[in-house]
């Protein structure tokens, strides 16, 4: 008796939430009758009385009305109603936050019961701070995750706690390369949301006054002979005021180089690490060379992520490795700029960065959380996201629109991503978890530096990575 039971509420309560959600996140929409009470009692296997139970349960919430012999209705809008609120959390310093609240507000005009209370947290200890809020049942619903956090979160082994949940249309209206940015043991820990492989952008009007009309980067080779006319002659202060290229220490861009050129950290077998392999060293000693022997980027230590970027918006540069996240800066400023494939050494291989939207499994709105990220990842979202931004959209029909690009936003090949995707492939592909990631990126200064050469540097970080790994 005490199983059949807890059969019976199991079924009631799974009515009631299923109902109750259904007319929250606007499946059901307000002046819609919902299905009559006999065909609900079949569907769920509960008596008549106990569906005119709930139904009634939700008339109290403000939910339904009852309209003598026609049914049950959802309340319009004009009728005080119970509304249901969301949080949807994002960090600080996306450049997508101002469209995000547009999709916002689009969803909850198509969504009347349900609020999304967006929730900024700092960009530092983003990962930690989600951590800790799950943790004591603070929220959020929904939140944005990076690759970067994808790579935290697996660090954290807290990858239950996540339902990932990827809304079905995704799975054929996506890109496969992007999926690999949120999967971890078979599973997806996010839904794909935005995505941009690492290419380089270059100022149409330096390559020009230079003699450069249309740049062809097809090898390292061409990369430096393009870099080498571009970059100025020092003044009799031993001062170059603009230079060809400018090389970025960053993880999510120096190992572009190490991927094309047959690179990588791990045996095949991922036991030991293989750093002082002659395909990474070639790789670094490039890379150094670019600043020191050539002189065709500046000298600096690591002081900002992204000060190419920024010496790019100042004109003081020629071309960078970026991404298409970032030529959201430069559209607010006069240069002419434009989009390269990365250079070919043994590959045409490339880094691919990304954002995805992750569903917290402790949340008790699962099911509505869900219906944000359809929403989110649907058509008339990902296409804000491509009217008012250069980042790319998850959704291929929307990613691959030409009547959506804007001169004024969008570069004149923006398509360039199209022919890099094949070759882009994750951090997180090249074997390192997190914590090895911060090791090699702190034990590089010495080589950016050039107070180490690349050789001896693979292999102490060789030696301090095999000491790390267990037994």
């Amino acid at each position: 008796m005490l199983r059949r039971r807890n059969e019976f509420k199991d079924r009631y309560d799974r009515f009631h939430k299923e109902l109750r959600d259904e007319i929250l996140s606007g499946r059901i929409r307000p002046g819609e009758f919902i299905m009559p009470e006999n065909t609900l009692s079949e569907k769920y296997g509960i008596s008549r009385v106990s569906v005119r139970k709930v139904l009634a349960e939700l008339v109290e919430e403000g939910l339904i009305e009852k309209i003598a012999g026609k049914g049950n209705r959802v309340v319009e809008p004009a009728v005080e109603r119970k509304v249901e609120t969301l949080q949807i959390a994002w960090f600080t310093g996306s450049y997508e936050i101002e469209i995000v609240r547009r999709m916002i507000e689009r969803f909850e005009r198509q969504h009347p019961f349900v609020r999304l209370e967006l929730v900024l947290l700092p960009e530092i200890g983003y990962t930690d701070t989600l951590l800790h809020l799950m943790e004591h049942g603070q929220g959020p619903d929904v939140f944005m995750m990076s690759d970067l956090h994808f790579r935290e979160w697996v660090a954290s082994g807290k990858t239950d706690w996540l339902s990932g949940y990827v809304p079905p249309h995704l799975e054929s209206e996506s890109y496969p390369e992007v999926f690999s940015l949120f999967s971890h043991a078979g599973r997806m820990l996010a839904a794909p949301f935005v995505f941009s492989p690492v290419v380089i952008c270059y100022n149409r009007s330096i390559l020009q006054r230079n003699g450069i009309d249309e740049p062809v980067v097809e090898s390292w080779d061409d990369l430096l002979r393009i870099a080498s006319r571009c970059t100025g002659s020092p003044n009799a202060d031993g001062i170059v005021d603009q230079y060809g290229f400018c090389f970025s220490s960053s993880m999510n861009r120096w190992p572009v180089f190490l991927l094309q050129n047959g690179g990588r950290f791990l045996s095949e077998d991922g036991a030991r690490c293989v750093m002082a392999q002659p395909e990474n060293v070639e790789a670094l000693d490039f890379c150094v060379q670019l600043m020191y022997k050539h002189q065709v980027s500046p000298i600096y230590s690591h002081g900002s992520t992204y000060l190419a970027e920024q010496l790019f918006v100042k004109e003081r540069v020629a071309m960078i490795l970026t991404t298409y996240y970032f030529m959201n800066e430069f559209r607010d400023h006069p240069i002419q700029w434009d989009v390269l494939n990365v250079p070919k050494a043994k590959t045409r291989e490339t880094l691919l960065l990304g954002g995805g939207l992750a569903v917290n499994a402790r949340s008790g709105k699962e099911m509505l959380a869900r219906q944000v990220v359809d929403f989110m990842t649907g058509a008339e979202a990902q296409t804000m996201l491509k009217r008012h931004g250069c980042t790319i959209p998850a959704l291929r029909q929307v990613a691959e629109d030409e009547n959506l690009l804007d001169p004024a936003i969008h570069p004149p090949h923006y398509r360039r991503y199209l022919d890099a995707l094949p070759g882009a492939r994750p951090l997180s592909s090249l074997g390192l978890d997190q914590s090895a990631i911060n090791l090699l990126f702190d034990e590089l200064n010495l080589v950016w530096a050039n107070m180490e050469r690349p050789e001896h540097a693979c292999k102490r970080i060789e030696q301090l990575m095999n000491a790390a790994l267990p037994i």
